[in-house]
């Protein structure tokens, strides 16, 4: 996978080990295209655009609160469940003693099969995130 490029061609990461990762993600679960964010604000525009477009924003009162809209949580989107929730470790004692255990490897199969083919007629978007304070010497980048 060539490194993606911002609007100006800089690349927005060349981290192989994360071009590796969103190269096994998209042909797992095979979406119609990915795209990698950059921030920007064209891409905000573009994207609430588009939001709005389908629908999926609906703008307030761009007078009273500019820039505001409302987005209601599709009703698909389920809320974790307990009973659903596992712990992935080598064995049950690292899981601890109130969690719910599966071994990695049966993790791996039963969730490879459920991400096969989910991303079908979408779009994957990769969306960067920092882990601590942005410019911290504690920070780290997944696009480093």
């Amino acid at each position: 996978m060539q490194p993606p490029t911002d609007h100006a061609g800089k690349p927005l990461t060349q981290n192989p080990h994360l071009l590796q990762w969103v190269d096994e993600m998209a042909r797992l679960t095979r979406p119609d295209r990915v795209v990698w964010c950059d921030g920007s604000e064209e891409e905000k525009h573009r994207l609430t655009e588009e939001a709005v477009a389908r629908n999926i924003l609906v703008p307030l009162d761009q007078k009273k609160l500019p820039g505001c809209y409302l987005h209601r949580s599709n009703p698909n989107d389920v809320a974790r469940v307990e009973q659903l929730t596992f712990i992935c470790t080598p064995t049950k004692d690292e899981a601890g003693p109130t969690n719910n255990w599966m071994a990695p490897d049966e993790a791996y199969r039963k969730l490879g099969a459920l991400f096969d083919g989910s991303m079908k007629g979408r779009t994957m978007y990769v969306v960067p995130y920092v882990m601590g304070p942005v410019g911290s010497s504690h920070s780290k980048s997944a696009w480093s």
